[in-house]
C-alpha cells in the first residue's frame, strides 16, 4: 500500500519536476511506437481543410519545399483525416511575421465532426505570449476546466515559463502534446507548460488553425503510445 502511495504521488508531481528540469522526454521513449509523420513534405495527402465560409482553402494553405505556409486569413483549420488517440506529438512551427490581431494560432486536438469553425476539441493555444493555454472548445469539458466559461482557458501554470519557453518571431518553435486516457499535457521548447485532466474527448482528428498569424510549419510527427 505504502508502495502505491509513493507511485501516484511520483505520478502526480512529474510535470511540476519535469517543469523545473525543462524536460521533455516524457513519455520515455520505450513507451512510444514508431513516428509517424502526419503530412509527406510533398502535398496533403491525408489531411483535409475547414474554412469559415467554404473559403478556398488553396489560397490560405500553401506548400513548398517541405514546409507548409499559412497565411492566417480567413479562419480555419487543416486536419488529419485520420482519427487518433493516445499519442505523442510533435510539432514545428514559427511565426513569420505578427502584428495586431495577427498573431493568433493553435493546435487542435481530439476534433469532433462535424467540421465547422469551430469544432469540439482541445486546444494548445499559439498566440504570441500566451503559448500553451488550453481551451475546451465546442462543449469540451475536463476536471481543470468544470465552472468555466467556455472561452476561458486553463491558463498556462506559470507566466514566466510560458512567455520564456516561446521563442523570438522567425525561430521554429518545437510543441510536444501528450494525448493519453482523457489527459493533455503540453511542452513547448522541451518545457512542461499546461495538463488537463478527466477530458470529455479521448481521441479524434490532429488540426492546426489559420487565425490570424502568417504561420510555416516544417513537421507535424505522431508517435502512439504504448500504454
Amino acid at each position: 500500500m505504502k508502495f502505491l502511495f509513493l507511485l501516484a504521488l511520483l505520478l502526480s508531481t512529474a510535470p511540476q519536476l519535469r517543469a523545473q528540469n525543462g524536460e521533455s522526454d516524457y513519455p520515455p521513449a520505450n513507451s512510444r511506437e514508431m513516428s509517424v509523420p502526419l503530412f509527406n513534405a510533398k502535398d496533403f495527402s491525408g489531411l483535409t481543410f475547414c474554412m469559415k465560409e467554404n473559403a478556398d482553402p488553396l489560397k490560405t494553405w500553401s506548400l513548398t519545399n517541405g514546409v507548409i505556409h499559412c497565411t492566417g486569413t480567413p479562419t480555419g483549420y487543416l486536419r488529419t483525416t485520420q482519427v487518433y488517440s493516445n499519442y505523442f506529438l510533435t510539432v514545428e512551427w514559427r511565426f513569420v511575421k505578427i502584428a495586431p490581431k495577427a498573431d493568433n494560432t493553435g493546435l487542435l486536438v481530439h476534433i469532433q465532426s462535424p467540421d465547422k469553425v469551430w469544432p469540439q476539441c482541445v486546444q494548445v493555444q499559439g498566440k504570441h505570449d500566451h503559448q500553451g493555454d488550453l481551451f475546451l472548445m465546442g462543449g469540451a469539458e475536463s476536471l481543470e476546466h468544470k465552472g468555466k466559461d467556455a472561452n476561458t482557458p486553463i491558463p498556462f501554470r506559470s507566466e514566466l515559463i510560458a512567455q520564456s519557453a516561446e521563442k523570438p518571431i522567425g525561430e521554429w518553435n518545437k510543441f510536444e502534446t501528450i494525448c493519453i486516457h482523457g489527459k493533455v499535457e503540453s511542452f513547448i521548447n522541451g518545457k512542461f507548460v499546461n495538463e488537463t485532466t478527466e477530458c470529455s474527448l479521448d481521441g479524434g482528428y490532429i488540426g492546426i488553425q489559420s487565425e490570424g498569424a502568417e504561420i510555416e510549419i516544417r513537421s507535424l510527427v505522431l508517435s502512439p503510445l504504448k500504454y
